[in-house]
């Protein structure tokens, strides 16, 4: 039975009310709570039975037919409740909202969350080293805004996008934050590339809310209470903005969900002109900075290299880091040196990382704080944080470089937090303050009184059962306990006759009566009621110590911050011990300088054979383009993609792989690379890789770095020559772009460039060769090549030798061929004889009637001095 097929008037009351409650969550699953269970009802189970495993039974709801079901446990409901989301459902908590045992009838029963991807909080459910961001877009007229906010840490992030580059700016923030979920308006329909962008490239869920759903007339309160301001001008938000629109929609929608208004959100951040680099989708795919390529796997990305960090908040850290490089040179410098002195003092490093190894996560502990879900062992976490700050203090009081002393500073040690918490809460907690025993003793006078009535309660029933036994001649009266009549005096057969009046029978069995008394029945409401109220009690002390706590936010988040901070800062150091960095010199000149780079990936990954390091140059004079020739297989792409990494490693204000780099800020990072994109969006690879060209040449800027790799081979070689000799000539002349660039060919046509243009220089891989066979030395040296090795790498690739003895061959008749065709085409166009005399006249004439073959030396000589006389 499906949830349109019921009528309403005929089911249960209980069913009613999930009726009801399930037509305001059409668009969820409804998680319908029933004693220890969330059910799932008709359509919902149906889903859920399906994509859970779960075993679809039935309940009786008033019709003839049963109402499908299924249900998970309340206290195993996590897992569950992530899978849903993971496979793109929206869930809405519906919870009992009073106390079942207090309630005559139907217990009440409303929504208090709804789990989409972008609102989730609960740890178990979030990746700990990733931002999980929702997105609202929102656009106006020519105008784009973009507000990001991670509910999980508090971070919120806002984009305002217009004229040419609105698009493409508002793709680039997009592929840099990779939201999980993104909330649009009807006009964002209208911007296609965009829209494209997000369903091609992000896994990501979106929604179409409506156009009052973003309305500053209608969520501005729900913003200002969020942020704790009086007005959106306070955040630096013209009311009637793009802006004010997509910051509603967010946090109207982020009301909605969580059923609460929380002042977890501090600040927004502002990006009106970001200084940092602008990295493209395709450049962070091609140069795998958080994943590889391929299988998606952090491990062989630059991520992996790099983090050494020992918290939750420095690992997300560390990949912001990664995906917004610094283009300001003091912030990267001041970086660098706090990187140099924790080099430099690898004791003091070492005891800094044993510190951080035992902090939690601050950020998304908070948050469960401000949203009243956090546990006692989640305060016991902050506690343990917090304790370990003054060491962390006390370790960087050690340092004098700018950043680590302002970030000294801005960690608090949350004395207040943790001697509260330490004061309060047990050693080791239970995980919910509903099973008791979270506060300790000595903490309130009210708890250890009931605590004690508790304890006693042993001691108050053998009191009565001993005069009980002395009063009545009960030798083996005996008083019990069960959970459905409570205390009771059990009297055995033999001893019925002693029975006292006042005692009140309750239950009859085979061998014996149990009853009660009036004094027995006021000592278990003693003792019960203690225990009922130890718990309730427990339980106000417990929301007393989050309230308080919640007032720390600000403090919190700054010391979180600077943590995290100090955690990045302490993975680079211990990089740059491990892997042997060295410290890059930061430039203006726009000169790139590296002796003996490597790249950082490749030499970790290749164990069979020794990384062989190269010298890189570039500037923006006689040295913008390098155009490198050499077969496949040779190692252009690894030094290319290494001279991108050095340059934005240094960027991000690490240590870099080399004997010396000298570093030039560079502005964007842009990469051609391969036919990566599996035919993408239905595109020829050709269309692909021009697309990602004409990007290039449409952004690039005199003060960025462009790597080219095989331009032009999707298409016929004289088509494939043009282009990319004409991108080469537009990018590296000065007067339309004269940016840096690398640029790997095997067109061997492009060496002339370096006699045609004034900064391009060829250089190639260097190659030995012995007999048949050749070996890539992964050199990088001055000067072209106008050998392909093509038959040479298939050999090297394992093709069998049959098909390689056979391309041999055919190459050597292929190029006896064009020799031919080259004389021939000489021989034509110079004053020799020509075949088309000779076709005609005297000439032709004689050859035919002559047998040369008859002739001697001296004959054939008189005959051709003959035939010169006509020609």
């Amino acid at each position: 039975m499906l949830l349109k097929d019921v009528d309403v008037s005929k089911i249960s009351p209980m069913m009613r009310q999930y009726f009801e409650t399930k037509m305001k969550y059409k668009k969820h699953i409804l998680f319908y709570r029933l004693g220890d269970f969330y059910e799932m009802f008709f359509d919902d189970a149906i889903i859920a039975s399906r994509e859970l495993e779960l075993t679809l039974t039935g309940r009786d709801c008033g019709l003839e037919e049963r109402a499908p079901m299924c249900g998970v446990p309340y206290h195993a409901c996590d897992l569950y409740l992530k899978k849903l989301v993971e496979k793109g459902y929206m869930v809405a908590i519906c919870e009992q909202t009073a106390d079942p045992s207090t309630c005559k009838g139907l217990v009440p029963r409303e929504v208090i969350r709804v789990v989409t991807p972008g609102t989730l909080i609960e740890s178990s459910m979030l990746d700990e080293t990733s931002n999980n961001y929702i997105c609202s877009l929102y656009v106006k007229s020519k105008e784009c805004s973009m507000c990001l906010a991670d509910i999980s840490t508090g971070e919120v992030h806002l984009f305002e996008f217009s004229g040419k580059e609105m698009s493409n700016d508002a793709i680039n923030e997009l592929s840099r934050f990779s939201p999980v979920e993104i909330l649009i308006n009807d006009a964002f329909l209208s911007v296609r590339d965009i829209g494209d962008f997000i369903r091609t490239r992000l896994n990501t869920a979106v929604q179409l809310l409506d156009e009052d759903q973003f309305s500053p007339e209608i969520h501005t309160d729900e913003v200002l209470k969020q942020f704790s301001v009086n007005s959106l001008d306070e955040l630096a938000i013209t009311a009637d903005s793009a802006a004010a629109f997509s910051v509603c929609g967010l946090f109207g929608y982020i009301h909605e969900t969580q059923k609460a208004l929380v002042g977890r959100f501090s600040q927004i951040i502002r990006h009106d002109k970001d200084p940092i680099m602008t990295i493209g989708f395709t450049a962070r795919r091609n140069l795998e900075l958080t994943e590889t390529l391929r299988s998606k796997e952090k491990k062989g990305s630059l991520l992996w290299v790099l983090d050494n960090t020992k918290t939750s908040m420095g690992k997300r850290m560390l990949k912001s880091y990664l995906e917004q490089p610094l283009v300001n040179p003091a912030r990267i410098i001041e970086r660098l040196n706090a990187v140099e002195e924790l080099y430099k003092s690898p004791v003091e490093l070492g005891e800094i990382t044993e510190v951080l190894s035992g902090v939690y996560d601050l950020e998304r502990l908070m948050t469960r704080v401000m949203y009243k879900t956090a546990s006692p062992r989640d305060l016991k976490s902050l506690s343990l944080t917090a304790l370990k700050l003054p060491a962390l203090k006390e370790l960087l009081n050690g340092f004098s470089s700018k950043l680590l002393v302002s970030l000294n500073s801005q960690i608090s040690t949350l004395e207040s937090v943790s001697t509260l918490i330490e004061n309060a809460v047990v050693d080791e907690p239970p995980v919910n303050v509903k099973d008791g025993g979270v506060i300790k003793d000595g903490f309130n006078d009210r708890l250890d009184e009931l605590r004690g009535i508790i304890s006693g309660g042993k001691d108050i029933i053998e009191n009565i059962a001993s005069r009980e036994r002395e009063k009545t001649g009960i030798k083996n009266l005996k008083i019990g306990y069960n959970r459905v009549f409570g205390y009771y005096i059990e009297v055995t057969r033999s001893y019925y006759d002693l029975i006292p009046e006042n005692y009140i029978r309750k239950q009859t069995l085979a061998n014996c009566e149990r009853f009660i008394t009036e004094e027995l029945k006021n000592a278990e409401n003693t003792i019960l009621g203690a225990n009922d109220k130890v718990i309730s009690l427990e339980q106000e002390i417990f929301a007393e110590l989050r309230e308080f706590i919640a007032t720390q936010l600000r403090m919190v988040q700054e010391t979180a911050s600077a943590v995290a901070a100090v955690d990045v800062l302490s993975s680079y150091a211990a990089a740059a011990l491990k892997n042997n960095y060295t410290k890059p010199e930061i430039a203006i000149d726009g000169i790139i300088e590296i002796k003996n780079g490597r790249h950082p990936v490749v030499e970790l990954m290749q164990k069979d054979e020794v990384f062989v390091p190269n010298d890189t140059y570039l500037d923006l004079t006689s040295n913008r383009t390098a155009v490198i020739t050499g077969p496949n297989m040779s190692g252009k792409s690894t030094y290319m993609r290494q001279v991108a990494l050095i340059t934005l490693m240094a960027q991000i204000g690490s240590f870099v792989p080399a004997d010396y780099a000298k570093i030039s800020v560079v502005d964007q990072i842009f990469t051609r690379i391969g036919a990566s994109d599996d035919l993408t969006a239905g595109q020829s690879t050709f269309m692909v890789e021009m697309s990602e060209v004409a990007d290039i040449v449409k952004h690039a800027t005199k003060n960025s770095l462009v790597i080219l790799d095989e331009v032009g081979r999707g298409t016929s070689t004289f088509d494939g020559i043009s282009i990319a000799k004409a991108v080469t000539e537009y990018i590296t002349t000065s007067k339309s772009l004269g940016c840096k660039t690398l640029f790997a060919t095997h067109y061997h046509e492009l060496i002339s460039l370096e006699n045609e243009l004034d900064g391009v220089k060829n250089f190639s891989v260097a190659v030995k060769r012995k007999g048949d066979s050749i070996r890539f030395l992964r050199k990088i040296v001055p000067g072209g090549v106008d050998e392909s090795y093509g038959i040479e790498v298939a050999k090297l690739a394992g093709l069998p030798n049959k098909i390689i003895s056979r391309a041999k061959s055919l190459l050597e008749e292929m190029e006896s061929e064009n020799k031919k065709a080259c004389l021939a085409a000489s021989q034509t166009s110079s004053d020799q004889l020509s075949f088309e005399k000779i076709s005609d006249g005297i000439v032709s004439d004689k050859l035919r009637k002559t047998n040369i073959d008859e002739m001697n030396d001296a004959e054939l000589r008189e005959f051709v001095r003959d035939l010169l006389r006509y020609v």
